[in-house]
């Protein structure tokens, strides 16, 4: 349908030391039979001094890592944590899979928990988010769902704390992005291997959802999601062990391959103009 986009190499930026591996028992670990995980890493997110947060969902940990590539653990608890984003304020949200929505102060540690159901019923497993201009936070309930079972949801949660459940009928809802007008919120579906385009209306509300990507291949499919400054998608395609870059019409610009391995799970923009991934 498109002509091959061009192939963009990639080295690597940091890597966890063994020093932070871990070897304690696990059940994220356990229930996906890997033999052996000393981390797996996710939801990374920029600060505003050029560190790079991310998460370590079987261990529970949140990592800092420096503009010069050193780890740090700014927190360690008993969670699932997967996504994360930073508030314009400096808190720290965690999308976490058994904990749901967590609060976390990059000082001193602390995480507290700020959403753990909704409208007391519990979440099937909390994935990714993005907040909005107007502090609105959206974000994906992925847990065990996929093409047997599409019964995962999106929330927006707003600034004043109504919860809101915008859709519930998604095959494992995953990495999630607004447009650069909040027009349109794109959501990867992972095991459906597609990217959908919920419009969104003036109330905050969607409308006519469609598919704006269908991507193919892979052992996993679109995770990890982000909107650059053009107004194009990048998308990381897990089990494929490459990102995707659309422009924002949805046509294919660039392939950026992995030398690192095939679990490509997140993405995210840095640097001062925010061009480097």
């Amino acid at each position: 349908m498109f002509a091959a986009p061009t192939i963009i190499q990639t080295e690597v930026f940091a890597r966890l030391p063994d020093r932070l591996h871990c070897s304690r028992p696990s059940a994220w670990v356990a229930a996906r039979q890997y033999d052996k995980l000393g981390s797996f890493l996710e939801g990374p997110s920029f600060d505003r001094e050029g560190n790079l947060y991310c998460t370590d969902i079987p261990y529970g940990r949140i990592f800092r890592v420096s503009p010069k590539g050193e780890f740090e653990v700014v927190a360690e608890y008993d969670g699932e944590p997967n996504g994360l984003k930073i508030h314009k304020d400096g808190r720290i949200f965690i999308a976490d899979h058994r904990k749901g929505l967590l609060l976390c102060d990059p000082k001193s540690g602390k995480v507290e928990p700020i959403l753990e159901s909704a409208h007391s019923e519990g979440f099937r497993g909390l994935n990714d988010m993005i907040f909005a201009k107007n502090g609105d936070l959206y974000f994906t309930d992925q847990g065990q769902t996929g093409l047997q079972d599409p019964s995962g949801r999106v929330y927006r949660l707003r600034a004043d704390g109504t919860l809101n459940c915008l859709i519930r009928n998604i095959p494992s809802p995953n990495g999630i992005a607004l447009d650069k007008d909040e027009r349109n919120l794109y959501v990867n579906v992972t095991r459906a291997n597609q990217v959908w385009r919920l419009p969104l209306l003036s109330s905050g509300d969607v409308t006519k959802v469609g598919v704006f990507l269908q991507l193919s291949g892979g052992t996993g499919g679109p995770d990890g999601l982000a909107v650059d400054e053009t107004g194009g998608l990048t998308v990381a395609h897990a089990g494929f062990g490459c990102v995707w870059m659309f422009d924002k019409l949805g046509e294919p610009l660039y392939r950026i391959k992995s030398c690192a391995g095939h679990a490509t799970t997140n993405i995210a923009f840095g640097g001062a103009d925010r061009k480097t991934l």
